[in-house]
């Protein structure tokens, strides 16, 4: 595949990412993150919506260490539908130092569930974003949750906040525990103590095993990046929803660069100012510790403990 291949308007990922002036706690772990192609070896899938820049596992730890992570969350991502090789490639070059999120289809065989299992995915993924990816039809997401639930893998959604209220009753019935993708989308220009997004706080106490990536300011702003709000007050109207959810849920919240940002069109983030953008959302160590290390650990990494 050739550069100019990719999805017109395609914003690559931040070429010099600056290094964070926060110093994260040691062991702190991106959880949500992806690997694309390189398409020569991992070709995208053909019903794919959008089609990438590469960007290699190896580009992947070396930000790992540049930020000063020390694992990864590395989830599938759509433009490789359930071809789940550069995830598993991901996994297996990590050496124990990553987890994966993958996407798989009802009748996927149960040699392939344990294959990825033993590479070191804990999840499946699905999608209600209807701009990334055609909708699944119910039964089909049911047959994924039986077949991973003797694994003892979770399932994470992706939704914007006007959906929730037709997914509630089917995401509290998944019997597997759920991770909600980036604060579940909330409209940051609506009052973070409004009806919308209390709708979605009352999601989030439902069930003790609903965890919530407060990840991804850079998509939900609106008052936009460093160069329009000043480098270090940038993102800030995302910061009420983020903090109600970290504060409330503080063992039950985790975090992720989203690197290398799929779907930007405005731009591209400074992978730094995002970890910077941290003390805002997990304003005190103890918080930061659990957000960054604790949380993410023991969902991914139990034996560790």
């Amino acid at each position: 595949m050739t550069h100019h291949d990719k999805t017109p308007g395609w914003l690559d990922w931040h070429p010099e990412p600056s290094r964070p002036r926060l110093q994260l706690p040691p062991g702190a772990v991106d959880a949500h993150c992806h690997v694309f192609g390189p398409a020569r070896t991992f070709p995208y899938a053909p019903e794919r919506k959008y089609t990438p820049g590469d960007a290699s596992k190896e580009q992947l730890f070396a930000l790992r260490d540049h930020l000063g992570f020390a694992r990864n969350v590395v989830v599938q991502a759509t433009c490789h539908g359930a071809d789940n090789s550069a995830l598993v490639d991901a996994l297996r070059a990590s050496g124990g130092l990553a987890r994966g999120v993958a996407t798989v289809r009802p009748g996927i065989p149960d040699a392939e569930l344990r294959e990825l299992h033993d590479a070191g995915v804990r999840g499946v993924r699905f999608n209600f974003v209807r701009r990334l990816v055609d909708v699944t039809p119910r039964q089909d997401l049911w047959d994924v949750v039986e077949r991973i639930a003797p694994y003892g893998w979770h399932v994470v959604v992706y939704f914007e906040a006007a959906d929730l209220a037709e997914l509630r009753d089917f995401l509290l019935s998944v019997p597997v525990p759920l991770v909600v993708d980036h604060l579940g989308r909330p409209d940051v220009t609506r009052d973070p103590d409004g009806p919308e997004f209390g709708a979605f706080l009352d999601f989030l106490r439902a069930r003790p095993d609903i965890w919530c990536k407060v990840s991804c300011p850079e998509r939900l702003s609106v008052t936009g990046p460093p160069a329009l709000a000043g480098e270090r007050s940038a993102y800030r109207d995302v910061v009420p929803f983020a903090r109600r959810v970290v504060e409330e849920f503080s063992d039950r919240v985790l975090w992720g660069t989203d690197w290398p940002h799929p779907n930007l069109v405005d731009h591209m983030p400074d992978d730094g100012l995002l970890v910077d953008f941290l003390p805002h959302v997990a304003p005190t160590p103890e918080l930061r510790q659990r957000l960054l290390v604790d949380n993410p650990m023991r969902l991914y990494w139990p034996e560790a403990r």
